[in-house]
C-alpha cells in the first residue's frame, strides 16, 4: 500500500475533521484543560505569603492561611487532573471507536484484488494499531499543546509584572527549543514509519501461521516458524531501541536547554534580590513560575515528538481509507428487489493482471431457472466467471447482464442479495449453528432456521448434538466435520431463498455417502433457481440442463443434458 507523503498540517486537518462529530465533547475538554492555567498561577502564592509576610514581616496570623491555601490548591489540582484524565479517556475512546469502525467498514468494501495483493495483516494493523492515532492527536496532542501554550503566555505575563528582565531571559531559550524540535521532527517520522512496517510484518507472520496451523504441525515446522517470528521481532526490537535512543537524545537537548535557562534566571534573580529589586519571596515565585513555564515548553516539545508517531499511524490509516474500491457503485444505481435470474455474458474479458487474461471473449446466455454446470481444469477460470457475475471483480472488457441490465448499474447490496453461494470450503463463523444459518437472514425465526436445516439434510445431526442448534461451531467451524459444515452452509443458502444459486465444487471434499446426502439437498435447492454449479467430477453435473467447459479462459457449450 503506497501513497504520497502528507505534511503535518494535512494530517492534522484530516484527523480533526474526523473528530468533528465530537466537537462539543472536545470543546468541553478544552475548557476543562484551561482550568489548569489559573491553578498553576496560584501554586507559588502560599510560598510567597509564607516567606514575605510570615517570615519577612512577622505576620504569624497569615501562616494558617498560607497552609490552608496550599492544601486547597493541591486538592483542586488533583481533582482537575482526575477530571482531565477521565474526560480524555471517555472522549478519546469514542473517537477511536468511530474511526476504527470506519476503517473496518471501508476494508470490507475493498476488492478481493486489494486483499489478495496486500494480505489481511495490512488492514488488521491499520484498524487495531493505527486507528488510535486520532485520539493521540485530537485529544492527547492538540488540546494539551494549546493549553500549554496559554499557560506559557500567562506565566510570562505574571513573571514580567514581577521582573521583566527575568521574563525576557526566560524566553531566550524558546528559539533553541523550536530549532531542536524542528530538526528532530522529520527523522522521527521516518523512524516511526519503519517501526510500523516491521511490526506489521511480525503480525503478518502470526496471522499466517495460526491460520495454517494444521499444515505447520503436519510438516513439523513449529520451530522454523517460531524462529522466523523471533527474527522479525528481534529486528523490530532493535529499531525500537535505536528510536528510543534517538528520542532520548532529543529529550536530553530539551532538558539541557531548559536547565541552562533556569540557571541564568537564578543567577540574575539572586543578584536582583541582593540589589533590592526583588524580595526573596518574589524570587521564589519567579523560580516556581519558571519551573512551570518550562514544564509546558517541554510538554510542547515532547508532544511534538510523540505526535510524529501518531501522525505516522494516521498516514497509514488514511492510506487505507484512500484506497478506492475496485468495484464502486455507480451514482444513481438501480434498485433491485428480486431478479428473474436471466444471465448474459457479452464478450467478457478479464484478468487479475490485465496483461494475462483469465477470461477471454466469453459470451453466454442463461434463461431464468436454468441449471448450468461448469467444468474445467484447475486455474481455467471457472470460479472467475461467477466472481464476475457477483461483482467481486468487474470485467476489463464486455459486460455481464442480469435481467437485461449491466450488473454494474445495480446497487451493489441489492445485486449481491440475489445470490446464494455455497463454497467448496464452507465458511462458518465462531458462533452457534443457528446463528451461522441465520447469517443469510438475521431476522429469521427458529422455525425458519430449522426448516432450512431440514431442507439441507442437516437437522438430524444438529438435533443429535448436546446443545442442538445452540452448539458453538468453533473458529471456522472446525468443531464440525467437513460434510456437516457443508450442510450448514446449504441450510444458510435455503434460508436466504435467493433467485440465483452458485455452487462452487460443494462436494469435492466429502466422501461418497455424504456427497449423496448433499446432492439430494442441492437438487431441492436448485429447483426454480438459476444455478451455476462448478465441479471437477462430471457425475456431479448430471442434473444440470447445460454444461460449459472452460479451457484457458474460453468456454465450450455442451449439448443439452436434461430438460
Amino acid at each position: 500500500m503506497t501513497s504520497r507523503a502528507h505534511s503535518d498540517l494535512e494530517l492534522y486537518w484530516r484527523l480533526l475533521r474526523w473528530a468533528r462529530p465530537f466537537r462539543a465533547h472536545l470543546t468541553g475538554f478544552f475548557f476543562l484543560s484551561l482550568l489548569s492555567t489559573p491553578l498553576a498561577l496560584l501554586g507559588p502564592v502560599p510560598l510567597k505569603i509564607a516567606v514575605d509576610e510570615v517570615l519577612g514581616e512577622g505576620r504569624i496570623d497569615l501562616l494558617p492561611l498560607a497552609a490552608g491555601l496550599l492544601v486547597l490548591i493541591a486538592v483542586l489540582r488533583e481533582t482537575l487532573d482526575l477530571a482531565i484524565t477521565y474526560s480524555s479517556t471517555y472522549i478519546g475512546q469514542r473517537i477511536v471507536l468511530a474511526f476504527r469502525t470506519r476503517l473496518f467498514s471501508h476494508a470490507q468494501r475493498l476488492s478481493f484484488a486489494f486483499h489478495d495483493s496486500k494480505g489481511t495483516a495490512e488492514s488488521v494493523y491499520r484498524i487495531l494499531w493505527d486507528a488510535p492515532a486520532i485520539q493521540h492527536v485530537a485529544v492527547n496532542g492538540v488540546i494539551p499543546l494549546v493549553t500549554a501554550a496559554l499557560t506559557i503566555v500567562a506565566m510570562i505575563f505574571v513573571t514580567a509584572r514581577i521582573d521583566w528582565a527575568l521574563a525576557v531571559v526566560a524566553l531566550l531559550i524558546t528559539p533553541v527549543l523550536f530549532y531542536v524540535t524542528r530538526s528532530y521532527r522529520k527523522p522521527l517520522r521516518v523512524r516511526y514509519r519503519r517501526l510500523s512496517e516491521l511490526e506489521k510484518s511480525a503480525l503478518s507472520i502470526v496471522q499466517e501461521v495460526l491460520g495454517a496451523l494444521r499444515v505447520v504441525k503436519a510438516f513439523g515446522r513449529e520451530e522454523r516458524e517460531a524462529q522466523r517470528f523471533e527474527d522479525h521481532s528481534t529486528l523490530t526490537l532493535r529499531v525500537r531501541e535505536r528510536l528510543t535512543l534517538f528520542q532520548g537524545g532529543f529529550d536530553i537537548l530539551v532538558g539541557l536547554t531548559t536547565a541552562a535557562g533556569t540557571a541564568v534566571v537564578l543567577y540574575l534573580g539572586v543578584d536582583h534580590v541582593q540589589k533590592g529589586v526583588l524580595t526573596l519571596g518574589e524570587l521564589l515565585v519567579v523560580m516556581a513560575y519558571l519551573a512551570q513555564l518550562y514544564a509546558p515548553m517541554r510538554t510542547i516539545t515532547s508532544k511534538a515528538a510523540d505526535i510524529q508517531s501518531s501522525l505516522t499511524s494516521a498516514e497509514r490509516a488514511f492510506a487505507l481509507l484512500d484506497e478506492a474500491p475496485e468495484v464502486p457503485e455507480r451514482p444513481h444505481a438501480r434498485p433491485l428487489a428480486r431478479a428473474e435470474g436471466r444471465i448474459e455474458f457479452r464478450r467478457v474479458r478479464f484478468g487479475y493482471d490485465p496483461a494475462r487474461p483469465v477470461v477471454r471473449d466469453v459470451s453466454l446466455a442463461v434463461p431464468p431457472g436454468a441449471r448450468v454446470g461448469i467444468s474445467g481444469v484447475t486455474g481455467a477460470g471457472k470460479t472467475t466467471l461467477v466472481n464476475l457475475l457477483t461483482r467481486f471483480y468487474d470485467p476489463d472488457e464486455g459486460a455481464v447482464l442480469l435481467d437485461g441490465v449491466d450488473v454494474r448499474d445495480y446497487r451493489l447490496a441489492d445485486l449481491r442479495n440475489q445470490f446464494a453461494i455455497v463454497l467448496q470450503d464452507p465458511v462458518l463463523f465462531s458462533t452457534s449453528i443457528a446463528e451461522n444459518i441465520a447469517y443469510a437472514r438475521p431476522s429469521a425465526s427458529r422455525e425458519d432456521i430449522e426448516a432450512a436445516a431440514r431442507a439441507a439434510n442437516a437437522h438430524d445431526f444438529i438435533a443429535a448434538l448436546p446443545e442442538g442448534y445452540d452448539t458453538a461451531v468453533g473458529e471456522r467451524g472446525m468443531r464440525l466435520s467437513g460434510g456437516e459444515r457443508q450442510r450448514v452452509s446449504l441450510a444458510r443458502a435455503f434460508l436466504k431463498d435467493a433467485p440465483i444459486l452458485i455452487l462452487d465444487e460443494p462436494t469435492s471434499s466429502v466422501d461418497v455417502e455424504t456427497e449423496a446426502t448433499i446432492m439430494e439437498a442441492m437438487k431441492r435447492l436448485m429447483r426454480n433457481r438459476t444455478t451455476f454449479m462448478i465441479a471437477h467430477r462430471m457425475s456431479t453435473l448430471d442434473h444440470c440442463d447445460v454444461r460449459i467447459d472452460v479451457d484457458q479462459g474460453r468456454i465450450t457449450i455442451s449439448p443439452l443434458i436434461s430438460a
